[in-house]
């Protein structure tokens, strides 16, 4: 069978495996180790393929912006839920796009609508929160829980600030490019198509 999108998948393929090598904050892994664990967890979970490939690339917008392994530590957020998004959406769904751009708000869902939830944040996603607004009041939950994809965001921020394990075994990348490979849209459905 051909594949019609073998450069987004090796791309992806790319970011994981060379440009994720970087240190993750101040969790103890690498970006690509904290991408692996996440998408394992949500596997594990029997999440939905979307969801899988979602967990796997929630945080790629901090391996495609150029402003280097950690900006929150010099006071930037980096937006990397909005830059993941932008690059997701021209080769993905919502069902993968949306728990991407929506997993920084889950975090500051999360942390209002539960009050022991920020007491398990590590102390890179406690200095992140602060750059993103902080928790959400009762207002802002509402309006969180409205929009489409909410549900699956918050899931995804669990395996999220569950995914930060030094030395954890996981399967490769390449285990994963499945999920993202079936999530992949056709290439006439992107948003160059006519």
């Amino acid at each position: 069978m051909h594949d019609p999108h073998p450069d987004v998948l090796d791309r992806i393929r790319h970011l994981l495996e060379v440009r994720a090598d970087g240190a993750y904050g101040l969790a103890g892994v690498t970006q690509k180790e904290h991408a692996l664990q996440a998408a394992w967890a949500a596997e594990r979970d029997g999440a939905p393929e979307a969801l899988v490939a979602a967990a796997l690339l929630h945080d790629i917008g901090h391996l495609v912006h150029e402003l280097g392994e950690n900006p929150a530590a010099q006071g930037v957020d980096d937006r990397h839920e909005a830059l993941g998004h932008a690059w997701l959406c021209a080769h993905f769904a919502p069902e993968v796009t949306e728990p991407v751009r929506l997993h920084v708000a889950a975090k500051r869902y999360l942390c209002g609508a539960e009050p022991d939830y920020f007491d398990r944040l590590s102390p890179d996603s406690v200095r992140s929160l602060a750059l993103q607004g902080g928790p959400m009041d009762g207002a802002g939950q509402a309006a969180f829980l409205a929009r489409p994809g909410a549900a699956d965001a918050v899931r995804l921020r669990r395996w999220d600030e569950a995914a930060k394990v030094p030395g954890l075994a996981t399967p490769p990348v390449g285990h994963f490019l499945r999920h993202v490979a079936a999530c992949l849209r056709p290439a006439a459905d992107g948003p160059d198509a006519e």
